[in-house]
């Protein structure tokens, strides 16, 4: 919607963004938008994302808070194409949401370094991503007694991306910080990431 040019109509993904105002190159027309950065709060499965952005709900209305689990029932995701789409949507949908003066943040898993290769990511001030870690011991025991999952392929699969996140800074262009949820609350969690996002307002 804010990127449909007021003058000429072009809604083509196609627009220039130059600090607050978008150019359409069809006709030269700029207008002016809210542009903040976006939020990603991942982390492997079971680590405690989506328990974290509903406490984030609880504790304020300061942030649109969002799952991008949704757009698996309503989306293909099956191939990289596919997650790019999804991304793409995620973006766009946020970029409309912020010109209410409010950020976004997104719980989401995988793909988190397509942000940073989008067409909607021009529309940010900055793309700032938080990983959630612990323990194996403490993922183990989230994911076999709190979510009750015992394939142990996929408990193996989330160890082990748990651990990449714990030892790594970077997820290919884009950088991200961790968040050790050992031994805390989820309101203890949750009032840190927002302590992390004011850091990066």
């Amino acid at each position: 919607m804010i990127a449909t040019c007021p003058k000429c109509g072009s809604h083509e993904w196609n627009k220039e963004v130059e600090d607050d105002l978008i150019v359409c190159p069809d006709c030269g027309e700029k207008w002016s938008f809210i542009k903040k950065p976006l939020y990603i709060l991942t982390g492997c499965s079971g680590v405690g994302k989506t328990t974290t952005a509903g406490e984030i709900q609880k504790l304020t209305t300061d942030y649109v808070v969002l799952d991008a689990d949704f757009f698996y029932n309503i989306m293909p995701h099956d191939t990289d194409a596919d997650y790019y789409a999804q991304i793409e949507q995620m973006e766009s949908l946020s970029k409309n949401i912020m010109q209410c003066g409010k950020p976004v943040i997104w719980t989401k898993a995988g793909n988190i370094d397509m942000f940073a290769r989008t067409y909607n990511c021009r529309f940010f001030s900055n793309i700032y991503v938080l990983a959630l870690v612990c323990s194996e011991e403490g993922l183990r025991t989230r994911m076999t007694e709190g979510r009750n999952i015992t394939d142990e392929n996929w408990i193996n699969s989330s160890i082990q991306y748990n651990n990449y996140f714990k030892t790594h800074s970077q997820i290919g262009e884009l950088e991200f910080e961790t968040l050790n949820t050992d031994g805390k609350t989820v309101f203890q969690v949750a009032e840190d990431v927002l302590a992390w996002i004011k850091r990066h307002c």
